[in-house]
């Protein structure tokens, strides 16, 4: 039986899958990084498998994750989405995703891609932790991400959140080092 990292033993086949398969993989890819950063912000308050046990949900309800289409969410569009037992069904949460969608297309005029934008925070290659500590809950790159993000409009993207972003998407390696994907990646 392979190590893993302490968070993700016992938490199930989703989050082992998540975990082995997707958890600090390089990502470059803009519609997965807008996905990620709504899921990060979704999670605020709750634990990652319920929002791993909603991804499907949250793929059909926000137009599996296309910014161009999300960002165009009307008031009806974004209240039927309250009433939806396939994502977390928060006002705050919602409302932030919406509107993240037009930042993200913001983002991209101004870099190309949200690509671009989010990985300058790393100069463009993964950080690698090589320690058995515990992961931080945040970096100053995060809190650097984080204010960068604010200060654009966007919502549901403290320095936590954002460090947990930027380890899903590979911006971090924080696999322990004991952990089988450490060197894989």
């Amino acid at each position: 039986m392979a190590t893993r990292c302490g968070w993700a033993e016992g938490g199930g086949d989703l989050l082992l899958e998540y975990h082995d398969r997707e958890w600090g993989v390089p990502s470059h890819d803009d519609r997965h990084l807008f996905e990620i950063l709504i899921l990060e912000g979704a999670q605020a308050g709750l634990s990652w498998t319920t929002i791993l046990n909603k991804r499907e949900g949250y793929r059909r309800a926000f137009a599996k994750f296309d910014a161009s289409k999300v960002a165009r969410f009307d008031d009806a569009r974004r209240s039927a989405l309250l009433a939806d037992p396939g994502i977390v069904r928060n006002r705050a949460k919602i409302e932030a995703a919406v509107n993240n969608a037009g930042r993200v297309l913001e983002a991209r005029k101004e870099f190309g891609s949200l690509d671009a934008y989010v990985w300058r925070f790393v100069d463009g290659a993964t950080r690698i932790r090589r320690s058995r500590a515990p992961a931080p809950a945040e970096t100053a790159e995060s809190r650097e991400l984080s204010k960068d993000l604010r200060r654009r409009g966007f919502r549901f993207v403290g320095p936590t959140i954002c460090y947990a972003f930027m380890q899903s998407v590979g911006m971090v390696n924080d696999h322990e080092t004991t952990c089988f994907r450490h060197d894989e990646l």
